[in-house]
């Protein structure tokens, strides 16, 4: 049974954008066209719906920054061609794209160990390395020792790309990627409490 992104986005209580957002990212199978009409198969809908919530209850920290970035667009920046994600970005390109210019608390972020990556929702890459950062004349912070541990090239399944090699940058990956972690920000950045805090 397909469905369209309209009943996709009702199956999962979402709106219509937040739900084509992960049909532009390349993050979902299966996918065919009826006319100009998007078609997504049931099975990866329920799919979705069943991904687990991340474990933050397993990360040895008391809170974590969240990065909720939208599909790639091309870049105004002389580092990086994207910001934003999507599957068909080669690993170089997505670090590159995901891992600055942002207005946040660079200190909160680096305490927090780990960057989880979000597009409508759900972990789609996690970052390492965030312990120095920059800041330009903006106010925006960049994390240039940034390392990209993982990322999802198949939602619904999930299919992970593994980049690290460090033990510490897999097992992060592997915990998070693919996960649901709902947060809540005006901006690129927000900040998510652990049940460890409690």
């Amino acid at each position: 049974m397909l469905l369209t992104t309209g009943q996709a986005a009702e199956e999962l209580g979402c709106a219509v954008t937040t739900f084509r957002r992960l049909v532009h990212a390349g993050l979902l199978p299966g996918l065919s066209r009826r006319g100009v009409r998007v078609m997504i198969p049931l099975s990866a809908v329920q799919a979705l719906s069943a991904r687990r919530h991340a474990p933050l209850h397993q990360l040895n920290t008391q809170e974590i920054a969240v990065l909720r970035v939208d599909t790639a667009q091309p870049a105004d920046d002389a580092d990086r061609d994207w910001i934003g994600f999507a599957t068909t970005l080669t690993p170089d390109s997505l670090l590159k794209a995901l891992r600055g210019w942002w207005r946040c608390d660079a200190a909160s972020v680096a305490a927090g160990g780990v960057l989880p990556v979000t597009l409508s929702g759900y972990v789609v890459a996690v970052l390492t390395g965030l312990e120095c950062w920059e800041k330009n004349t903006e106010g925006r912070h960049a994390f240039p020792d940034a390392r990209l541990a993982g990322y999802v090239t198949d939602l619904a399944t999930p299919h992970t790309v593994i980049t690290s090699s460090m033990d510490g940058d897999r097992r992060l990956a592997e915990l998070l990627l693919g996960t649901r972690l709902s947060s809540h920000s005006g901006g690129a950045i927000a900040y998510v409490s652990t049940p460890t805090s409690d």
